[in-house]
């Protein structure tokens, strides 16, 4: 996984609420057993209209997502998180999140920033009326800023923070102890053999 620290991109606006799973990542794309290769069906249904944000050239290489609230509700389908990172999205900012989707989120690299509605709602504004405009993410610092005067702090898990300045999924945790596992393992397989037989 990637580490995340700094993200300066242009932002895409997607100011709908309620924003779910099957939304993100319909399910007659769900027959791969790959983290990859999702991208292309992320907001599938809805990028059938030309006129749909992410369709819009200015969007295109942007990898910050503003959302309104709720987003990510629905069903527990880790593959909408791999289908926002898939695409390029590294980061969303959103007034909440469904608790599942930040969770997946999370261990697939990508950062949720939660703010207040009145703050999301000025960057929805902003990225709709301003062609190529950008914010800059730290999770170093926890801030987002732009070049217009907006700033703000965000708050994010300890742990889940760490996970992403480190670039640590599951398995890259795991494998952060694997001369312990390993030892375990010996010291299990030594045992086993050198019991008495019952």
């Amino acid at each position: 996984m990637q580490p995340f620290r700094t993200l300066t991109s242009v932002v895409t606006p997607l100011d709908r609420v309620n924003v779910d799973t099957d939304q993100i990542i319909p399910k007659q794309f769900l027959k791969r057993i790959e983290r990859t290769g999702y991208g292309e069906f992320l907001f599938f249904d809805w990028r059938q209209d030309p006129n749909f944000e992410i369709n819009q050239p200015r969007h295109k290489s942007s990898q910050i997502l503003v959302a309104a609230k709720n987003f990510g509700c629905g069903s527990s389908r880790e593959h909408a998180a791999w289908a926002l990172s898939d695409f390029g999205y590294r980061c969303v900012i959103a007034p909440s999140f469904a608790d599942i989707f930040h969770s997946n989120a999370g261990k697939n690299g990508i950062l949720l920033i939660t703010l207040p509605e009145e703050q999301v709602q000025a960057l929805l504004d902003r990225a709709a009326k301003t062609e190529g405009y950008k914010l800059h993410v730290s999770l170093e610092d926890e801030t987002v800023h732009d070049d217009q005067g907006f700033s703000a702090k965000f708050s994010i898990d300890p742990f889940r923070r760490y996970c992403l300045l480190e670039g640590l999924d599951d398995i890259g945790l795991t494998l952060r102890h694997a001369d312990k596992l390993d030892n375990f393992e010996q010291a299990h397989n030594t045992k086993h053999w050198l019991a008495p037989r019952t």
